[in-house]
């Protein structure tokens, strides 16, 4: 079931997400003291692509830096991020076949408001970096 929701998500959704994340990982990344946001902007247009199967857990090192650099990600990249992610699971949403995915889209907000500090871990192993 993971595969056939991965194929829809990546063929209605998954593949702009994606590069929307890959575009702000690029802009990060020429701005050479932003290129731990392009790194964290990377992994996620990953995510972006394939997410059923694969969630989200906090890292347990991550510290104030993170914060702030959530702070400073949430400012220029990320709400941009988010507003796609919920106009897209809005629209998602109106058909009943779309509702899951609509639903994966609203739980990504999260992490395009705050990316650093959280890690990408297969869904039956969500407690194995704690």
């Amino acid at each position: 079931m993971k595969f056939i929701l991965n194929i829809l998500w990546l063929v209605l959704s998954g593949f702009w997400m994606a590069v929307g994340y890959t575009i702000a990982g690029i802009i990060c990344c020429v701005l050479i003291i932003t290129i731990p946001f392009g790194v964290a902007s990377f992994r996620i247009a990953g995510y972006a692509l394939w997410p059923f199967g694969r969630t989200t857990v906090e890292r347990r090192d991550a510290g104030a830096g993170s914060a702030i650099g959530n702070l400073i990600w949430i400012v220029f990249a990320g709400w941009w991020l988010a507003l796609g992610h919920i106009v897209t699971g809005v629209a998602q949403c109106v058909t009943i076949i779309g509702i899951p995915l609509g639903i994966a889209n609203f739980k990504m907000i999260p992490l395009s408001l705050l990316p650093l500090g959280r890690e990408i871990v297969p869904t039956d192993q969500p407690f194995a970096t704690r």
